[in-house]
Formats: structure tokens, C-alpha cells, sequence
């Protein structure tokens, strides 16, 4: 029984984590909307918001959009 309530602790404290990541991280999430409005305009082409990007070296990437 002891194993069964660890790997449950286990598991609340990593979605518990991930939750924070993406209330943190996510370029979604405005927590100051009159300074920022649209946080997701300021991302650029080397920043990597995804939790894991396989193929994709986000340093090397072109700025192929206009800035606002």
C-alpha cells in the first residue's frame, strides 16, 4: 500500500509542476493585460515554447515575420 500512495504523490506532484509550467510559461497566459496585452506577439522565431521540440533547433531559425 505504501508503494501505491508514493507513485500517486509521485504523480499529483508532476501534473501539479506542469500546471505551473504552463501557467508560468505558456505564451497563452496574460497575467498583466493592461501592460501586456498580447504576450504572444513578443515571442520571436528562437523562442521555444513547446515542453519538447524534437526536429526543431530554434537557435538557428530565420525572423521571417513583421514586427508589431
Amino acid at each position: 500500500l505504501i508503494p501505491l500512495f508514493g507513485f500517486l504523490g509521485l504523480g499529483m506532484m508532476m501534473a501539479g509542476t506542469y500546471t505551473m509550467r504552463l501557467a508560468l510559461f505558456n505564451p497563452d497566459v496574460s497575467w498583466d493585460r493592461k501592460n501586456n496585452p498580447e504576450p504572444w506577439n513578443k515571442l520571436g522565431p528562437t523562442d521555444q515554447y513547446k515542453f519538447v521540440a524534437v526536429n526543431i533547433d530554434y537557435s538557428k531559425l530565420k525572423k521571417d515575420r513583421p514586427d508589431f
